[in-house]
């Protein structure tokens, strides 16, 4: 799948493919990546939904667009857009809403997901998935990441998703772990910038939440 190949060096990579195989997402299918950074997800969903489908990366920073626009120059059907997640608005309804590691860095994540849902189409899907920071583990002892506005906002991620109007169609949790070198521990140390040795890591559990708009 081509998701594999887009995400190789993504400890979080799982998840992903979990939720969109549950979709069965394919060719064709418009999309938007809310938050999209560097672009990974972008292209990955741009090798899924292959030429005929759209792939809208929004990003509110305007080098990240430049930097996704860089990365999918290949990709004729990924279009970079500088925008906020409080703010988003396209041209056309889309199949699927995405976002991940978004919510705990905006001011009002409710409002998010309300213009997520509201850029899908009728019985279209709206994925997200957030941490729970404080369950992360090194050596036993719970992470930290104070500079987010909601480090553990995975954990109402459900709720949040039925509060917005959108029908709660499956949540779940997964949580990378690794002890030594690794891609695991090598994640944690560009994030923290903490040297993990050969302790145990348990990265943030990962809550994916699946909604469909009625």
């Amino acid at each position: 799948m081509g998701l594999l190949k887009g995400l190789r060096d993504d400890v979080y990579r799982r998840p992903l493919i979990t939720a969109l195989e549950r979709l069965e997402i394919g060719a064709g299918w418009s999309c938007v990546d809310v938050g999209a950074g560097g672009g990974d997800v972008s292209i990955a969903l741009a090798e899924v939904v292959g030429r005929s489908g759209r792939i809208y990366a929004v990003d509110s920073d305007p080098a990240s667009r430049d930097e996704v626009a860089r990365a999918a120059a290949a990709y004729s059907q990924v279009f970079a857009i500088t925008q906020s997640g409080e703010d988003l608005s396209l041209p056309e309804k889309v199949d699927l809403a995405f976002c991940r590691f978004l919510l705990l860095h905006v001011a009002d994540p409710e409002r998010v997901l309300t213009k997520m849902m509201q850029a899908v189409r009728p019985s279209g899907w709206v994925v997200a998935q957030e941490p729970i920071t404080s369950a992360g583990r090194i050596d036993g002892s719970p992470l930290s990441m104070p500079e987010a506005l909601h480090a553990d906002i995975g954990a109402i991620l459900p709720a949040l998703i039925k509060k917005v109007g959108l029908e709660l169609v499956d949540a779940w949790a997964e949580a990378p772990a690794w002890a030594g070198p690794g891609p695991v521990t090598n994640y944690l140390t560009s994030l923290t910038g903490v040297d993990t040795r050969d302790d145990a890591v348990v990265l943030p559990p990962l809550i994916t939440v699946i909604g469909k708009r009625n």
